[in-house]
């Protein structure tokens, strides 16, 4: 559906995209993950012919980003592109007749893509007048208005309540569910975790990891993550490493990489005669993954100054899309 080959973008000296390359599939939805200024919203104005590329190419069903792709590519940017003055159904007839939509069409479209957003019976409503979470679902319906096959979503979540949230996240489901493609940008793991098939990591415009989740999990060496607490860190590394637990730095949290399921009274005993506050068991998560793939987290561990430790390796980058 969609072959992003090699692009690279630069602006003026600072490179912005250094040859990514990323493929989708039909009827699926792929987060892409990175950074501020990693370089997503560069690729997303590319793919929809807002820049041009400074070398690279862009497909979508075979053919060059262009004309003949404008209406299978549908586009819900961050921030609300609507027109506050007017109602929903105004809206979504103005966008309907610049993808050259007939008349009749449009007004099947506008009532079809209000419904399926929910607010048909605020068809007359003027835009300024609904919630924010009213706001981001008529974007979703102005982005599907011409029966797109590919669907971009740059943060569709961003500023919403948990409930406008999950209706978002419905409405994904059922573009998935209808064999559209979608392409999601989002800084909320979660929201990638629970509706993507796939997951691209970038930072600094190159692709560093991708795959499945459980794919993902798979490049971690551990079973699962513990935390602990405790006033003597350094005390607990050494222990930890002494068990071959890999000890990782989330914020001011200290982890280990655990290589094996270990229940609490194990945990506790592996740490005793140290200063332990609080030990807590977890599951291997999109957020350790990420802060693994763009992070080196092993400028994070102190050590004993009398002490040489192991350099703890970083996580592999994954293979570029074909």
């Amino acid at each position: 559906m969609l072959k992003i080959t090699r692009l690279s973008k630069r602006f003026g000296e600072r490179p912005v995209l250094n040859e990514l390359s990323l493929s989708l599939q039909p009827g699926e939805v792929y987060g892409l993950l990175g950074p501020n200024g990693a370089g997503k919203t560069t690729a997303l104005n590319l793919l929809c012919g807002l820049l041009q590329p400074d070398s690279g190419e862009i497909l979508v069903q075979g053919q060059p980003v262009g004309q003949a792709t404008k209406r299978a590519v549908g586009v819900m940017p961050q921030q609300n592109l609507l027109y506050q003055s007017l109602t929903c159904a105004e809206n979504l007839d103005f966008i309907a007749r610049i993808y050259g939509l007939d008349k009749q069409e449009t007004k099947q479209r506008v009532r079809i893509c209000l419904a399926s957003v929910n607010l048909l019976d605020r068809a007359d409503t003027v835009v300024g007048d609904l919630s924010g979470g009213m706001q981001r679902r008529l974007s979703l319906a102005a982005a599907i208005i011409h029966q797109p096959k590919l669907v971009v979503l740059d943060e569709p979540s961003t500023g919403l309540d948990i409930e406008a949230r999950y209706e978002v996240w419905e409405l994904i489901r059922s573009l998935k569910q209808q064999g559209v493609t979608v392409l999601l940008t989002t800084h909320l793991l979660d929201e990638v975790e629970r509706l993507c098939d796939r997951i691209g990591i970038i930072k600094q415009g190159k692709l560093l990891a991708e795959g499945t989740l459980d794919y993902l999990r798979q490049r971690i060496p551990a079973k699962e993550v513990v935390m602990i607490d405790t006033e003597d860190e350094i005390g607990a590394i050494a222990r930890g490493q002494s068990y071959g637990f890999t000890p990782r730095r989330y914020g001011r949290d200290l982890a280990f990489w655990v290589p094996e399921l270990l229940e609490l009274p194990d945990l506790i005993q592996r740490f005793s005669g140290l200063p332990i506050n609080s030990i807590s068991r977890h599951a291997i998560g999109l957020d350790h993954i990420y802060l693994e793939v763009t992070q080196n987290q092993a400028n994070y561990i102190p050590s004993r100054p009398e002490e040489s430790t192991e350099e703890i390796p970083p996580l592999k980058a994954a293979p570029a899309a074909a």
